[in-house]
């Protein structure tokens, strides 16, 4: 193996791609341009209807009104609500999205409340529509506090003080620190976004460096230079893992540099109270990582990065053409996407055995790394199996280029 031949190979692979558009769209325009514009598109685009949804009101029909005058009172009072008239097809009008949310309230609800009795109400919306789940929302909201104030009348007509219901008051308090909370909740995805990056930053160049030289008859001039072929496979390898690596390299920085301007746009405003309090509720609410954490999941992935790139270059080795070689690699990112689906679950823990489970083990051990934990015996052999994987792969790539049948494939 002459690392100087390699080197010559894998600067000529390296200019062609640099060449080559889609490898420029696939790893530098998706990664910096397109990936933040769908996020703050679709941010933009959610923030919009949700606020929309909020702003016009909700209409809510009430079924039974007749019974209930105090209730419809208090319900035409409050501002967010837009009380419909009363039809027998309100369960079709949610359905068909021409009513937000429906009251459905038994007979003589007001009278069966004066007998202390706990009539039963319904609230009718639309399961998985954004505005109805407002509008239930708010609704549920409204019937709570409309039931507190009935309480609290009850108490007061007894000579009972309003804290005569609660024995004792009931808090929440958070214990973990916002590195481990932040790897909680979102610290599964961050690895799963890395996986797919590395595997699709691969997929393009691995094909085009075998079955696309294959098909425009520059793989025989290849094989015909002096140096041997397992320098030509070495260049070819690390083309391809550059370009996985700067595909996880441009994406990442790009999504940090999104999500720092996005929170200073969240964050940003007037320097009033209201706003200094809207900003420590959202600062409270971003997610909060290790930062060694971000350093170890780089290290972690390389020789998943390494696996990827030998079994690409090797199944797209197969292939005649570049149309075959997508037929091939295509479905192999369910590979890639299908353990680290499983590594987002909730329930699956790190342990001796998912630690030899290749992808998968990096997904849980990626999410412990985020939350700042660090199970050094894991990562260890999380690393060590994969870099075996890496290596395994590797040397099948290195048997495919020396197989005539497969090289030279009609």
């Amino acid at each position: 193996m002459n690392w100087k031949a390699i080197f010559v190979v894998y600067k000529k692979e390296l200019k062609d791609q640099l060449r080559d558009r889609r490898t420029i769209i696939s790893t530098i325009v998706i990664p910096t341009v397109v990936m933040p514009l769908m996020m703050f598109g679709f941010g933009t685009v959610m923030t919009k209807i949700i606020r929309q949804a909020r702003d016009e009101g909700t209409s809510v029909m009430v079924v039974g009104a007749a019974g209930a005058p105090e209730l419809m009172k208090a319900l035409k009072a409050d501002a967010k609500f837009r009380v419909v008239p009363e039809a027998p097809d309100f369960k079709q009008r949610i359905a068909d999205k021409k009513l937000r949310v429906a009251l459905q309230l038994p007979e003589n609800f007001d009278a069966a409340i004066a007998r202390g009795e706990s009539p039963k109400v319904a609230v009718l919306f639309y399961d998985g529509e954004i505005k109805s789940g407002i509008g239930a929302s708010a609704l549920e909201s409204f019937l709570q506090k409309y039931r507190t104030g009935l309480l609290d009348q009850r108490l007061k007509e007894r000579g009972l003080p309003p804290a005569f219901t609660r024995p004792f008051e009931l808090a929440r308090q958070n214990v973990a620190p916002p590195e481990k909370v932040g790897g909680a909740t979102i610290g599964g995805f961050i690895p799963y976004l890395i996986i797919i990056l590395c595997f699709s930053g691969a997929m393009y160049p691995a094909m085009d460096l075998t079955a696309g030289e294959k098909e425009r008859g520059t793989m025989e001039t290849l094989m015909c230079s002096p140096t041997a072929r397992i320098n030509i496979v070495f260049g070819k390898f690390l083309t391809v893992l550059t370009a996985s690596v700067a595909t996880i390299v441009f994406s990442m920085t790009s999504m940090a540099v999104t999500g720092s301007l996005g929170s200073k746009l969240f964050l940003g405003g007037s320097g009033m109270a209201a706003a200094a309090s809207n900003k420590a509720q959202a600062a409270a609410a971003l997610p909060s990582f290790d930062p060694a954490g971000f350093i170890g999941v780089f290290a972690m992935v390389a020789p998943v990065a390494i696996l990827f790139a030998a079994l690409l270059l090797t199944v797209s080795l197969f292939a005649k053409s570049y149309k075959e070689a997508q037929s091939y690699a295509g479905p192999m990112i369910l590979l890639a996407i299908i353990p680290a689906v499983f590594g987002m679950l909730p329930g699956m823990e790190l342990s001796a055995k998912t630690a030899l489970i290749p992808i998968l083990n990096l997904s849980l051990v990626c999410k412990e790394m985020l939350s700042g934990t660090w199970n050094w015996n894991y990562i260890a052999l999380i690393f060590g199996s994969s870099c075996l994987y890496a290596v395994v792969a590797l040397v099948a790539c290195v048997k495919m280029f020396n197989r005539e049948d497969v090289m030279f494939r009609a």
